[in-house]
């Protein structure tokens, strides 16, 4: 996942995500987890913005992967780039399966107005995503980011979001208020799309009759 970000704000209209996004998304991963050749062209926008591309499976809708970029790329590269990356390389997982697809559920998330925060509680929970950098107990650089709905699905105040984001982006010490106020924040927003592999068979069947 890339770690750069832009703070420069990035114009987005009602219209911009689509479901044809995740039908896309689908469409990409089938292929290859088929072996085929990769989908044609899709004909929605190609403007670039960063994104995120997350798979979910079951009626409970487990995470199965999530990995995307703060660089913004063309919509069409992008989400071809991260349906696969994000089903087969997300550390936390083993690959997604043919056995899986069936079951699965697909997220497109367009990234937007970059802000950086003036500290690490200058964000609200359910409208912004977050980014944060810090330095590990060992001295060393790291990044972490959730998007809008982490904090909110799993029920976590500005305080738990932050502590966890830390742990997930490898911070093993103590967690204390000085290591909270040393985070350097930056927040955005995000459009979603998502889409259901019953959406997904659904419309190719409508595209053939």
């Amino acid at each position: 996942m890339a770690t750069s970000c832009s703070s420069k704000k990035q114009k987005l209209n009602n219209s911009m995500v689509l479901p044809e996004m995740g039908f896309f998304c689908f469409d990409v991963l089938y292929c290859q987890l088929h072996q085929l050749e990769p989908p044609k062209p899709p004909n929605f926008s190609n403007d670039a913005f960063p994104l995120f591309v997350t798979w979910k499976i079951g009626k409970d809708m487990r995470l199965r992967g999530c990995i995307g970029t703060f660089n913004a790329m063309q919509l069409h590269t992008g989400l071809r780039e991260y349906a696969t990356t994000s089903a087969f390389k997300d550390s936390r997982f083993n690959p997604i399966t043919r056995d899986e697809f069936s079951k699965l559920h697909v997220s497109v998330s367009i990234l937007r107005n970059f802000e950086d925060g003036i500290d690490y509680l200058d964000w609200t929970i359910g409208l912004h995503g977050i980014r944060i950098e810090f330095h590990n107990e060992k001295g060393s650089k790291r990044t972490a980011t959730y998007l809008p709905a982490v904090a909110t699905e799993q029920g976590w105040d500005q305080i738990q979001t932050i502590d966890s984001l830390l742990h997930k982006g490898g911070y093993k010490g103590l967690i204390t208020p000085d290591v909270r106020r040393s985070v350097k924040l930056t927040r955005y927003q995000s459009e979603e799309i998502t889409v259901s592999y019953q959406d997904y068979m659904k419309n190719w069947y409508n595209l053939r009759c």
